[in-house]
């Protein structure tokens, strides 16, 4: 098959290859004009696999233009409406996808390939007659990792990425803080299963019903494909479980530390507060800035799930209804910003300063010279184990704690830190963790930035996966869930090696990398914090053995997990005065 495919590759001109079957290409009406589409694009890159693309220009071109490039693993009959989007915006419009996907040969392998097939071609669209050497990518969720994968080897003809809700591989997907979850087990399927996508499959009932099978049967996390009758054993999905802390494997995914000082290029990040990509999306940012200062590097962050945050939010969210002045066209944005890096246009106006953020419930925009700058302020508050769970401004003067215990081997419930699917709540449940809450807010006061915390615990085990999740109590008694944290304890200090705890010894848990999110707290607002213990089907179960949490069953599970939250453990609120 690979040999046919390699075969089939000829040239038009000097312009561009294509299948033999189609080297003319075709013109299509649209709109009142036309554009020659090449849609059966083979590129060789230089280890044997074939790349597949399309490419979209207006029929009527004359002169070389700026090319707009996506690249992705989503492969979908409805693709060329982008590149002709961009054609018709005066580009040429180019869709590449990842080897294997397509017309592509290789084996489909998400992640691994694509800093290098990527450059492949980028490479040979810089050739081609129709580009005058000036490209620029765009898209979200995979094809932002695709962008951030891009620059690991820069390219001369690469001059602005515009990554949405960007995943990084190995830090918010398939794991987050070294947990590994479970919702990207399905779509190693939707991807793989065939040269497009498997919606069917995809969106079948089945997967959670594994899931809570699994579940229920205790067995080792690694044993989670072997539930999927018919069908052998996930080689992707148990590839993923050999790294489990952020080593090699990862890292030569994306830029890694020092390489994010070549990235001389402009970059737009869009993302949201309620965006399962947003810790990747702003992990660039940092990284970026950390290592190139002064980069021109600008966010637009609002209110907005991972779809919305990737061009057209939505008006309403997850029952939250988003203030009007945070109702903007992103995609509107992006070609606005293409307009600028690639043809000198003005700078979109929307871009007042490099972190552009919204504060929910103000009804405006603010704006800031980094991410360091949205905020003054913090507010430190201490888990006081008196008072009913007090989330405390004064340090405890007398040694304390909560006690919590959870019970492995009692599959009758779940804990769970994921709240994401409802933003606004009648009333909570703790599902075993501790809640704490702090006395009303007297002024109205942004919260705006990541909060951060030093956890103090003592546990009866060696690890555990533990959670915080944070919300706002409105004056009339609901709650608005605002942001979390979840993490494994050992890699707490270092997400390259694991550290085991010693059972009975006070440990202090540093995390930083929550989620971001913008709100005007309400004066007579409270804030309420649940701490908790992962045992659920969504994520791996962390027995607190020591051993490779993957290979942990049910077995493994023996007396329950103790643990006790210090009173001089704390949260730190960052806020904009």
């Amino acid at each position: 098959m690979i040999k046919l495919f390699i075969m089939a590759v000829c040239c038009l001109g000097a312009s561009l290859c294509v299948k033999a079957n189609n080297t003319t290409g075709r013109d299509t009406l649209i709109k009142g004009a036309y554009y020659h589409v090449y849609d059966s694009v083979l590129i060789p890159s230089k280890d044997g696999a074939v790349i597949s693309a399309l490419v979209v220009l207006k029929k009527e071109q004359q002169q070389p233009l700026p090319v707009i490039l996506q690249f992705t693993i989503y492969a979908r009959h409805t693709d060329i409406k982008k590149a002709i989007e961009a054609a018709e915006k005066g580009y040429v419009g180019v869709m590449a996808y990842s080897r294997g996907k397509r017309y592509g040969t290789g084996e489909i392998t998400p992640y691994e390939h694509d800093a290098k097939d990527v450059y492949e071609v980028i490479d040979w669209i810089s050739k081609q007659k129709w580009c005058n050497g000036k490209i620029g990518m765009y898209g979200g969720s995979y094809n932002g990792f695709t962008q951030w994968a891009a620059t690991k080897r820069m390219h001369p003809a690469l001059k602005t990425i515009v990554p949405s809700a960007t995943v990084a591989p190995g830090l918010d997907v398939p794991m987050m803080n070294n947990v590994i979850m479970s919702f990207p087990f399905s779509w190693t399927y939707y991807v793989s299963n065939n040269r497009f996508l498997d919606t069917e499959d995809y969106n079948s009932p089945k997967w959670k019903e594994l899931e809570y099978q699994w579940f229920q049967q205790g067995l080792a996390y690694r044993a989670l494909d072997s539930l999927v009758e018919g069908r052998p054993r996930n080689k992707i999905f148990q590839t993923w479980l050999q790294h489990p802390t952020y080593d090699a494997y990862w890292q030569n995914m994306i830029p890694y530390k020092h390489e994010f000082a070549n990235i001389d290029i402009p970059v737009l990040t869009t993302t949201g507060y309620y965006d399962g990509g947003q810790v990747g999306a702003l992990y660039y940012t940092r990284e970026h800035n950390k290592y190139k200062p002064g980069a021109e590097h600008y966010v637009i962050i609002g209110p907005y799930g991972h779809f919305g945050s990737q061009g057209h939010p939505d008006t309403v969210y997850h029952g939250y209804t988003i203030d009007a002045v945070a109702n903007i066209s992103i995609h509107n944005i992006i070609y606005e910003w293409f307009d600028y890096i690639l043809k000198g246009k003005p700078k979109p106006a929307f871009l007042k300063d490099k972190i552009n953020y919204q504060p929910m419930a103000s009804n405006e925009w603010k704006h800031a010279a980094s991410l360091d700058k949205v905020s003054n302020d913090t507010l430190t508050f201490y888990l006081d184990h008196k008072n009913e769970g007090l989330l405390n401004r004064k340090k405890p003067t007398q040694p304390g704690y909560s006690n919590m215990e959870l019970d492995f081997a009692d599959r009758s419930s779940m804990n769970s830190y994921f709240y994401e699917f409802r933003i606004i709540w009648d009333s909570l449940f703790s599902g075993g963790g501790v809640m704490y809450k702090s006395k009303p807010f007297e002024t109205a006061t942004e919260f705006t930035g990541c909060f951060t915390g030093n956890l103090k615990v003592t546990i009866n085990k060696r690890d555990m996966d533990y959670s915080a999740v944070l919300f706002e109590q409105l004056p009339d008694g609901r709650y608005f869930y605002l942001s979390y944290f979840m993490g494994r304890a050992s890699y707490a200090r270092d997400n390259t090696k694991r550290q085991l705890l010693i059972p009975g010894k006070k440990t202090t848990l540093p995390f930083t990398n929550s989620y971001f999110t913008s709100r005007k707290i309400a004066k007579g607002s409270r804030l309420v914090l649940i701490v908790n213990v992962n045992k659920s089907q969504s994520e791996q179960i962390n027995y607190g053995t020591g051993k490779d949490v993957s290979s942990e069953t049910i077995q493994d599970a023996k007396e329950p997990l103790k643990i006790r939250w210090h009173n001089d453990g704390f949260i730190k609120i960052p806020v904009k005065r």
